[in-house]
């Protein structure tokens, strides 16, 4: 690690995807603690009940754990291109990982009311804030090439700025929905995982780059 990924006071940037990858860690293993095991001596029919109780619990895990991957994932891929680190962007990756850690929360909370308005739209606001949380550090470190090379192209930097808007812009509207009916929402929220899983055109460009 060179001089320029030290922040000021000697907090290098290391330290922070260290961080980062630490409360990934935890929340996404936090996440299964959302499923409680059926009670003991159910007869076949009765545990095979228990079980088709438990699919609202068991999908929202799952697209949850799918979710808190694609912004890790996200998390990383700025990370290639940020060099360096200053005290305010401690503070923005921090607010950051205040809405990672929400994830549990909003995530019981739907398994356990998989159709209702509001556990629905808390869900969406939690989705709309960490979205909005990533883009925040993106903005950050690339405003006036603040954090990022001089050299960075531009193209990158709109790219990768667009696409993570997206996830808020489409969480929002699920939110909006949720007035409507809150399985539009879910299907937005949804639509969310195949749009990020899939190939985009600055993996081409993160690719193509130099590594740390």
């Amino acid at each position: 690690m060179g001089i320029s990924g030290i922040v000021q006071g000697g907090l290098t940037k290391a330290r922070i995807e260290a961080l980062t990858d630490g409360i990934f860690a935890t929340v996404m293993t936090v996440l299964v603690l959302g499923l409680s095991l059926p009670q003991v001596g159910l007869s076949e029919s009765g545990l095979e009940g228990e079980i088709v109780n438990l699919s609202p619990h068991i999908l929202a895990y799952v697209f949850s754990f799918v979710v808190l991957g694609v912004y890790w994932i996200g998390h990383h891929n700025q990370f290639h291109y940020i060099k360096r680190t200053d005290r305010v962007f401690l503070w923005v990756n921090i607010l950051f990982l205040l809405t990672i850690g929400f994830v549990p929360f909003s995530t019981s909370l739907l398994g356990l009311y998989p159709f209702s308005p509001t556990a629905v739209r808390i869900y969406g606001v939690n989705l709309a804030a960490t979205g909005l949380a990533l883009y925040l550090v993106w903005w950050y470190a690339t405003a006036q090439h603040r954090l990022v090379e001089k050299d960075l192209d531009p193209h990158i930097v709109t790219l990768a700025r667009n696409r993570t808007l997206i996830g808020p812009v489409v969480s929002l509207t699920g939110i909006g929905f949720s007035f409507l009916d809150t399985r539009i929402s879910l299907v937005l929220y949804l639509l969310l995982i195949p749009f990020f899983i899939r190939p985009s055109h600055i993996d081409i460009h993160f690719r193509g780059g130099s590594h740390d």
